[in-house]
Protein backbone atom coordinates (compact mmCIF):
# COMPACT_ATOMS: atom_id res chain seq x y z
CA UNK A 1 0.00 0.00 0.00
CA UNK A 2 1.00 3.61 -0.87
CA UNK A 3 0.51 6.67 1.32
CA UNK A 4 -1.29 8.49 -1.65
CA UNK A 5 -3.49 8.24 -4.37
CA UNK A 6 -5.29 9.70 -6.98
CA UNK A 7 -8.44 9.51 -8.69
CA UNK A 8 -9.44 11.82 -12.03
CA UNK A 9 -10.30 14.76 -9.54
CA UNK A 10 -9.21 13.81 -6.04
CA UNK A 11 -5.66 13.07 -3.64
CA UNK A 12 -6.72 10.64 -1.43
CA UNK A 13 -3.83 10.55 1.23
CA UNK A 14 -2.58 8.87 4.74
CA UNK A 15 -2.03 11.51 6.77
CA UNK A 16 -0.17 11.72 10.22
CA UNK A 17 -0.02 14.44 13.47
CA UNK A 18 1.36 17.22 10.86
CA UNK A 19 -1.89 17.82 9.79
CA UNK A 20 -4.22 17.90 13.02
CA UNK A 21 -5.01 21.63 12.27
CA UNK A 22 -5.91 20.69 8.88
CA UNK A 23 -8.28 17.78 9.96
CA UNK A 24 -9.79 19.72 13.47
CA UNK A 25 -11.04 22.34 10.60
CA UNK A 26 -12.62 19.82 8.45
CA UNK A 27 -14.63 18.20 11.31
CA UNK A 28 -15.21 21.65 13.37
CA UNK A 29 -16.51 23.08 10.20
CA UNK A 30 -19.09 20.26 9.88
CA UNK A 31 -19.85 19.09 13.47
CA UNK A 32 -23.85 19.59 13.18
CA UNK A 33 -24.03 16.83 10.00
CA UNK A 34 -21.21 14.28 11.55
CA UNK A 35 -21.95 14.43 15.18
CA UNK A 36 -25.84 13.06 14.86
CA UNK A 37 -24.29 9.57 13.25
CA UNK A 38 -21.08 9.41 15.45
CA UNK A 39 -20.53 8.07 19.10
CA UNK A 40 -20.10 10.97 22.11
CA UNK A 41 -17.18 12.52 21.68
CA UNK A 42 -14.54 13.60 24.14
CA UNK A 43 -14.29 17.15 25.69
CA UNK A 44 -10.85 17.75 23.97
CA UNK A 45 -12.03 16.17 20.76
CA UNK A 46 -11.54 19.82 18.95
CA UNK A 47 -8.10 20.25 19.94
CA UNK A 48 -5.18 20.02 17.38
CA UNK A 49 -3.62 17.70 20.26
CA UNK A 50 -6.46 15.07 20.14
CA UNK A 51 -6.27 15.22 16.42
CA UNK A 52 -2.34 14.78 16.69
CA UNK A 53 -2.19 11.80 18.63
CA UNK A 54 -5.53 10.52 16.78
CA UNK A 55 -3.64 10.79 13.31
CA UNK A 56 -0.54 9.23 14.54
CA UNK A 57 -2.06 6.32 15.60
CA UNK A 58 -4.03 6.07 12.76
CA UNK A 59 -0.92 6.47 10.40
CA UNK A 60 0.39 3.34 13.00
CA UNK A 61 -2.50 0.64 12.14
CA UNK A 62 -2.19 1.90 8.54
CA UNK A 63 1.85 0.74 8.54
CA UNK A 64 0.49 -2.57 10.42
CA UNK A 65 -3.09 -2.84 8.02
CA UNK A 66 -5.35 -2.95 10.72
CA UNK A 67 -6.74 -0.54 9.18
CA UNK A 68 -6.01 2.49 6.95
CA UNK A 69 -7.68 5.81 7.06
CA UNK A 70 -7.46 8.10 3.50
CA UNK A 71 -8.10 11.68 3.99
CA UNK A 72 -9.59 13.19 0.07
CA UNK A 73 -8.54 16.25 -1.05
CA UNK A 74 -9.12 17.95 -3.95
CA UNK A 75 -6.68 17.93 -7.19
CA UNK A 76 -7.58 21.43 -7.30
CA UNK A 77 -7.09 22.63 -3.97
CA UNK A 78 -4.88 20.01 -1.70
CA UNK A 79 -4.39 22.03 0.81
CA UNK A 80 -7.62 21.53 2.91
CA UNK A 81 -9.33 17.96 3.78
CA UNK A 82 -12.77 17.65 2.33
CA UNK A 83 -13.40 14.35 3.34
CA UNK A 84 -12.13 10.85 4.81
CA UNK A 85 -12.49 7.09 4.22
CA UNK A 86 -11.41 4.57 6.73
CA UNK A 87 -11.94 0.78 6.84
CA UNK A 88 -11.27 -0.98 9.66
CA UNK A 89 -11.01 -3.96 12.06
CA UNK A 90 -9.66 -5.82 9.03
CA UNK A 91 -9.45 -8.86 9.63
CA UNK A 92 -7.61 -11.47 8.22
CA UNK A 93 -7.13 -15.45 8.28
CA UNK A 94 -10.38 -17.53 6.61
CA UNK A 95 -12.46 -14.04 6.88
CA UNK A 96 -10.53 -10.98 4.87
CA UNK A 97 -13.00 -8.46 5.83
CA UNK A 98 -13.13 -4.92 6.94
CA UNK A 99 -15.81 -2.44 8.21
CA UNK A 100 -15.87 1.09 5.95
CA UNK A 101 -16.85 4.42 6.88
CA UNK A 102 -16.53 7.56 5.27
CA UNK A 103 -17.39 11.18 5.60
CA UNK A 104 -17.66 14.46 3.18
CA UNK A 105 -17.46 18.33 4.25
CA UNK A 106 -21.12 18.87 3.59
CA UNK A 107 -19.81 21.81 0.80
CA UNK A 108 -19.34 19.08 -1.62
CA UNK A 109 -22.20 17.08 -1.62
CA UNK A 110 -23.76 16.25 -4.87
CA UNK A 111 -20.22 16.43 -6.56
CA UNK A 112 -19.89 12.79 -6.97
CA UNK A 113 -16.09 13.17 -4.40
CA UNK A 114 -18.02 10.73 -2.49
CA UNK A 115 -18.69 8.33 -4.87
CA UNK A 116 -15.13 8.45 -6.63
CA UNK A 117 -13.18 8.24 -3.55
CA UNK A 118 -15.18 5.43 -1.96
CA UNK A 119 -14.65 3.70 -5.44
CA UNK A 120 -11.09 3.97 -5.08
CA UNK A 121 -10.39 2.74 -1.82
CA UNK A 122 -12.63 -0.56 -2.18
CA UNK A 123 -10.46 -1.21 -5.13
CA UNK A 124 -7.79 -1.03 -3.13
CA UNK A 125 -8.98 -2.81 -0.04
CA UNK A 126 -10.05 -5.48 -2.60
CA UNK A 127 -6.84 -5.16 -4.90
CA UNK A 128 -4.00 -4.53 -2.81
CA UNK A 129 -5.29 -5.65 0.53
CA UNK A 130 -6.62 -8.31 -1.16
CA UNK A 131 -9.87 -8.36 1.14
CA UNK A 132 -12.75 -10.36 0.13
CA UNK A 133 -15.86 -8.41 1.62
CA UNK A 134 -16.24 -4.92 2.97
CA UNK A 135 -19.34 -3.90 5.18
CA UNK A 136 -20.58 -0.79 5.91
CA UNK A 137 -23.36 -0.48 8.92
CA UNK A 138 -25.37 2.63 8.36
CA UNK A 139 -28.08 4.01 10.47
CA UNK A 140 -31.74 3.90 8.79
CA UNK A 141 -32.53 7.90 8.20
CA UNK A 142 -28.34 8.31 7.27
CA UNK A 143 -30.18 8.52 3.20
CA UNK A 144 -27.19 9.60 1.94
CA UNK A 145 -24.79 7.09 3.14
CA UNK A 146 -27.29 4.35 1.94
CA UNK A 147 -27.40 6.00 -1.51
CA UNK A 148 -23.30 6.91 -1.41
CA UNK A 149 -23.19 2.71 -0.50
CA UNK A 150 -26.15 1.18 -3.36
CA UNK A 151 -23.79 3.36 -5.85
CA UNK A 152 -20.79 2.05 -5.07
CA UNK A 153 -22.26 -1.58 -5.51
CA UNK A 154 -22.96 -2.11 -1.60
CA UNK A 155 -25.95 -4.53 -1.40
CA UNK A 156 -28.54 -4.33 1.43
CA UNK A 157 -27.90 -7.52 4.33
CA UNK A 158 -30.32 -6.46 6.72
CA UNK A 159 -30.71 -5.26 10.02
CA UNK A 160 -27.97 -5.12 12.75
CA UNK A 161 -29.81 -4.09 16.37
CA UNK A 162 -28.61 -2.19 18.93
CA UNK A 163 -24.92 -1.75 16.72
CA UNK A 164 -23.48 1.44 18.08
CA UNK A 165 -24.26 3.77 21.03
CA UNK A 166 -24.55 7.03 19.25
CA UNK A 167 -25.55 10.13 21.22
CA UNK A 168 -26.36 8.08 24.35
CA UNK A 169 -28.50 5.66 22.90
CA UNK A 170 -27.80 1.92 21.13
CA UNK A 171 -29.01 2.51 17.64
CA UNK A 172 -29.93 -0.20 15.03
CA UNK A 173 -28.07 0.12 12.00
CA UNK A 174 -28.54 -0.63 8.43
CA UNK A 175 -25.85 -3.62 7.10
CA UNK A 176 -24.60 -3.25 3.89
CA UNK A 177 -21.85 -5.35 2.02
CA UNK A 178 -19.55 -5.24 -1.29
CA UNK A 179 -17.99 -9.08 -1.78
CA UNK A 180 -14.44 -8.92 -3.92
CA UNK A 181 -15.52 -9.25 -7.64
Amino acid sequence: MKFSYETDRLLLKVLDGGNAIDVLRFYDSNRDIFEKYEAMRPENFYTPAYQRRVLNYEFNTFVKQTAMRFWIYEKKDPAHVIGTICFRNIVRAVYQRCEVGYKLDQRFWGEGYATEALLKCVELAFYELNLHRISAYIMPDNLPSIRLAERVGFEYEGMAKGYALVRGIWEDHFVYSILHP
